[in-house]
């Protein structure tokens, strides 16, 4: 009788995991397809790897859906990404309401086009009570934009006498970042290849562990993240101090 093979188990706390979904458009064209229809497929992912991390007890994602470069996209498949960003939100906004999913979107809404930030908008404020996960989609998303965002806002409270310069710490930055109060990135994955942030939650990644897979984020399904967690949960987690000899 063949040995049943251990599933494996997170021992290691991970409280938030970012996704930088990686190679939609390569994926297309592999298959001779629209650079499009990756990225509608990069959508279907999202939920399941959801259900990965529920399963998994990780409680906070970020998903990199849009950047602030991304604009210099052709105007077709920007406005096919936004298609399938509505279609996410209104097909799913149901079933992660249910399961007491808060959903947060990170980035300058103003220049979505209004039906993307009509959808956007009552999704958040339907879920805003929600407390058992987080969803947070990075759109037209760019951290040093982000950064710049929550300068000005301390600068103001300075000027209005609320704040005290001196009294300026990490903690004040994190408190005017979109994404405050989340806890900080345990890990960061990257898919198809590369090997960079491209401006991706800079401050919030200042102490996660990157893994960076070959697998193009459509292809990117339960076993390539399983993978990712055994990865990171061998990794040696210092936070500047000295390994455990």
């Amino acid at each position: 009788m063949a040995k049943r093979k251990e599933e494996f188990k997170l021992t290691k706390p991970l409280h938030h995991v970012a996704f930088i979904m990686d190679g939609n458009g390569r994926w297309a064209k592999a298959r001779g397809l629209a650079r499009h229809y990756g990225h509608h497929e990069a959508c279907k992912r999202i939920i399941e790897i959801f259900e990965v991390c529920r399963k998994y007890d990780i409680h906070v994602m970020s998903w990199y859906a849009f950047s602030t470069e991304n604009w210099n996209r052709p105007q077709e498949e920007i406005d096919h990404l936004m298609d399938y960003l509505e279609e996410f939100f209104e097909q799913q906004i149901d079933y992660l309401d249910s399961v007491g999913t808060k959903l947060i979107v990170s980035g300058d809404l103003s220049r979505i086009r209004p039906q993307t930030r009509e959808v956007c908008y009552k999704a958040i404020e339907r879920t805003k009570n929600n407390t058992n996960w987080y969803i947070n989609i990075c759109l037209n998303y760019g951290s040093r934009d982000e950064l710049a965002r929550a300068c000005r806002m301390i600068a103001e409270e300075v000027k209005e006498g609320k704040l005290e310069i001196n009294d300026i710490t990490p903690e004040t930055i994190s408190s005017h970042l979109y994404t405050a109060g989340l806890p900080d990135i345990d890990l960061m994955i990257r898919t198809s290849g590369e090997q960079r942030l491209s401006n991706y939650l800079l401050f919030q990644n200042a102490y996660s562990e990157f893994v960076f897979t070959p697998v193009k984020w459509p292809d990117f399904k339960e076993k390539a993240f399983v993978d990712c967690l055994k990865e990171f949960q061998g990794r040696a987690r210092r936070f500047g101090g000295l390994k455990n000899e």
